[in-house]
């Protein structure tokens, strides 16, 4: 998997995920002669020294970069920096320690003991044995419901659990057509009218990230004949979703539209 950056400092980093999920201050919160992780990190004891080290922002004081200063003089220093937003502490560090860094990643795709690599002259951040899958999610609406499906034990991944009608796009369709189709072939619902669409929204589960492109439809019935890949269905009350065994992505897919 690939990912776009903004470069900040530049370089080639190579090495382990370090995935904190909580601004970090380098002053304080490492020790520099040994690259340890002190217990205002949130994760005492963790070794950022050759660590691919990501987190949301920087905070503290400015001393912090000359604390990656110190790292680097050290050996400690980590094998790059992903930040989802820099700011100026980490970012004069990185400089000064030759650290490269990159921001603007959605750190959410990224998990725990990834192996990565940081171009920070390209601004790619590429993460190893990672999947990627672009689908469609279909949010149908009658009358203030919307359709639920259970999805069975048939069907590849996420068996068992409620979503809305959604499908690989295949290559030569756009995810429109994927869209009409799947919903005609899933829910046998031939005049939807569209209402809305929204950005791609992507999310990690496991080794795959799933691109879900993301369409707001109503039907003209309440009447659904489900297919094989689902053993139910139910109208519901939007916010009920909250509540369900869902496939992943389903609520964020759904407040996006809604």
């Amino acid at each position: 998997m690939k990912l776009r950056a903004r470069a900040i400092s530049g370089g080639i980093g190579k090495g382990e995920l370090l995935l904190l999920d909580k601004p970090f201050g380098f002053l304080g919160g490492v020790d520099p002669s040994t690259g340890r992780l002190s217990h205002n990190s949130g994760t005492e004891g963790m070794n950022l020294a050759g660590k691919v080290f990501a987190f949301p922002s920087g905070k503290g004081s400015t001393v912090g970069s000359y604390t990656l200063l110190q790292l680097k003089r050290e050996g400690k220093v980590p094998a790059a920096i992903i930040n989802q937003k820099a700011e100026t502490i980490v970012a004069t560090g990185a400089v000064m320690a030759s650290v490269p860094m990159v921001d603007s990643v959605n750190l959410s795709l990224l998990a725990q003991g990834d192996l990565v690599t940081v171009d920070a002259d390209s601004g790619v951040v590429e993460v190893e044995g990672i999947d990627e899958s672009h689908v469609v999610t279909c949010i149908i609406k009658f009358k203030g419901k919307i359709l639920a499906l259970k999805r069975s034990d048939e069907v590849s991944t996420c068996k068992g659990m409620w979503a809305g009608v959604s499908g690989y796009i295949e290559k030569g369709e756009t995810p429109l057509e994927t869209a009409f189709k799947e919903i005609r072939e899933e829910a046998a619902i031939d005049t939807p009218t569209l209402i809305h669409q929204t950005e791609i929204q992507s999310i990690r589960a496991g080794s795959r990230v799933w691109h879900i492109h993301p369409f707001l439809f109503e039907s003209p019935t309440d009447r659904v004949t489900i297919d094989w890949e689902h053993t139910e269905y139910k109208w519901i009350d939007p916010a009920e979703a909250d509540s369900m065994s869902a496939v992943p992505g389903f609520v964020r897919v759904l407040k996006a539209l809604l």
